[in-house]
């Protein structure tokens, strides 16, 4: 297995696939235009690779610092192609995402998970991660 980081509009496209499969109404239009956006606001996208070179499995994060946090890795994006669940990879690139994150100075990792989503708390509870607070969101 390897892990990438997806720096081009190049590798953008060939993880698109499977950050659709989380992101389901992002187009490829969008996707590029965010993803420039993004980079520039230092959020990295990390692919990881199966044995035979077939993408299966994303991250999108980014370091931040507040009160609450301190300094501390933001999750956005976590998902394993649907075909690849259930065999650890999710794993394998979230241990890697920790690890990145402990080489930056970073005291622990954040993310959110919508309501609908029990597999995926399930794979967060058994990873360690505690449930902690409620998100609130507001369209302006």
């Amino acid at each position: 297995m390897n892990v990438k980081e997806v720096v081009t509009e190049e590798q953008l496209d060939e993880v698109l696939p499977v950050l659709q499969q989380l992101r389901t109404k992002l187009s490829k239009e969008e996707a590029s235009f965010l993803f420039r956006k993004m980079k520039e606001e230092n959020y990295k996208l990390f692919s990881l690779y199966d044995e035979i070179g077939e993408v299966v499995s994303l991250a999108g994060v980014t370091i931040c610092t507040n009160f609450y946090n301190k300094k501390h890795v933001f999750v956005y994006d976590l998902v394993t192609a649907e075909a690849h669940r259930s065999k650890g990879y999710g794993n394998v690139l979230l241990s890697y995402i920790e690890n990145w994150g402990k080489e930056y100075g970073c005291e622990s990792i954040a993310l959110t998970s919508a309501f609908p989503r029990l597999d995926a708390h399930r794979f967060y509870e058994r990873e360690g991660y505690d449930k902690v607070s409620y998100s609130f969101h507001k369209n302006l």
